[in-house]
Order: C-alpha cells, then sequence, then structure tokens
C-alpha cells in the first residue's frame, strides 16, 4: 500500500495529467480504429487517403484541446 508522505495532493495537476492521456487515447483509437474500419470496408488501397483525413481530424481534436487548455491559463490568471 502507497504511504502517505504527508504532502497535499494537487488535483490539478493530476487532471491535466489524465486530461492530456485521455486526448492521446482518443486521437490513437481515431486514427488506429478508423484507419482498420476503412481498411475492412473500402481495402488497403483507400487507407492511405483516409489516414490523411483522419489525421486532419485528429490535428482538430489537439487544436481545440489546445485552445481550451490556452482559454483555461488565462482564466486562472
Amino acid at each position: 500500500m502507497k504511504e502517505n508522505s504527508g504532502k497535499p495532493t494537487d488535483l490539478r495537476s493530476q487532471r491535466r495529467r489524465e486530461q492530456r492521456r485521455l486526448l492521446w487515447v482518443v486521437a490513437g483509437f481515431l486514427v488506429a480504429g478508423g484507419s482498420i474500419a476503412i481498411w475492412l470496408v473500402y481495402g488497403p488501397s483507400a487507407v492511405p487517403l483516409g489516414l490523411t483525413c483522419l489525421f486532419a481530424g485528429a490535428g482538430t481534436l489537439g487544436l481545440l484541446w489546445l485552445i481550451l487548455t490556452l482559454i483555461e491559463k488565462l482564466v486562472d490568471k
């Protein structure tokens, strides 16, 4: 069992780490799951174009996360 060292728990940094992890999981699932679905439905020749679109979607997701993170930092100041 983990010993309590008496240090206060930083819940904000834990939340930020968890949100970052979830962002990577969602983006990875979008790209990997989407490319597998494209491969199964349309065949292997459609995967390169599909990956391009999936990476654009994951990039948009990352951009939205970045904007919201910056807004959060501005509000906290």
